[in-house]
């Protein structure tokens, strides 16, 4: 389960799932600029990773 972590406050999100297939979304990285987004390993979309103190929460390994 990917943990989503605010490098400003501490803030974690867990467990995004997709809401057509209820797969867990995996972290990916699309576009020149290195853009995060979360997405359906199943093809079913993407969103634009969780952000927090406004900025980019960044997956933990």
């Amino acid at each position: 389960m990917e943990t989503y972590n605010c490098n400003d406050c501490s803030m974690e999100v867990k467990g995004l799932t997709c809401g057509k297939c209820e797969s867990e979304l995996v972290y990916a990285e699309i576009g020149d600029n290195s853009i995060g987004v979360s997405q359906c390993p199943n093809g079913c979309g993407k969103i634009k990773s969780p952000m927090c103190c406004g900025t980019d929460m960044s997956p933990s390994n």
